[in-house]
């Protein structure tokens, strides 16, 4: 049994998948998808960089409204009549860009939904002005979307996630390694979860425990990771 852990965390429990943790680069989103029955014409934009935690948020989000999410991508291949007045997330809309087929879906989407009383989520790496949209009517309905940000996660929110990801594989770790990791790393919750598990499987070969010591041997015999 690995040790209770004692960091001061600034956590709350999530309404969807694991734990979602708030700090300064998180707040100010996390409030508004909590506040998701003011906004206005009932459709968001969510905006932020990749690994700030957008799919993590609308997994929150999806499991307050019972909301369905759909790949961008994947649209043209999705029956939108179905979707009516129902609440949607679609991810990575920015990528759909000049893609006609998938244009017309997300507009005809956000129509359907909306018109019938559903709410709409939309996320992206950036605001709906520079997707580069080519459908005139789609890109007029994003730009005029009430857009919120997720920030890249900070030092505090790195940490928060690291000591998750250490419990959930029940490895005691202490305060120099979360620190070490949480400034060398890139602001990515992705690479958060995949320095844990290099680590975990450089310990598990070497029958080690895991200090800063050995992570700072561990990675820099993998130059890509970190920065």
């Amino acid at each position: 049994m690995a040790r209770q852990l004692t960091f001061d965390l600034p956590a709350r429990p999530a309404q969807g998948r694991g734990d979602f943790f708030v700090t300064h680069s998180n707040a100010a989103a996390m409030a508004t998808v909590e506040g998701w029955q003011g906004w206005p014409n009932r459709k968001l934009v969510l905006e932020g960089p990749e690994g700030s935690g957008k799919t993590h948020l609308a997994l929150v989000w999806a499991e307050m409204t019972g909301a369905r999410l759909i790949g961008a991508a994947d649209l043209p291949d999705t029956d939108i009549a179905a979707l009516a007045g129902q609440s949607v997330v679609v991810e990575d809309a920015d990528q759909i860009a000049g893609d006609r087929p998938a244009e017309e879906a997300l507009f005809h989407l956000h129509n359907l939904v909306l018109a019938e009383g559903g709410h709409l989520m939309v996320t992206a790496r950036s605001a709906p002005s520079r997707w580069g949209l080519t459908l005139p009517d789609l890109r007029s309905r994003m730009e005029g979307t009430t857009l919120t940000r997720l920030d890249a996660p900070d030092d505090m929110l790195l940490s928060a996630v690291l000591v998750k990801f250490f419990d959930d594989r029940q490895i005691i770790v202490n305060h120099p390694l979360i620190t070490y990791l949480a400034r060398r790393m890139d602001r990515s919750l992705a690479q958060a979860a995949a320095l844990v598990e290099q680590l975990d499987r450089a310990a598990l070969a070497e029958h080690s425990p895991i200090t800063r010591t050995f992570a700072a041997r561990i990675l820099d015999q993998t130059p890509e990771t970190g920065a």
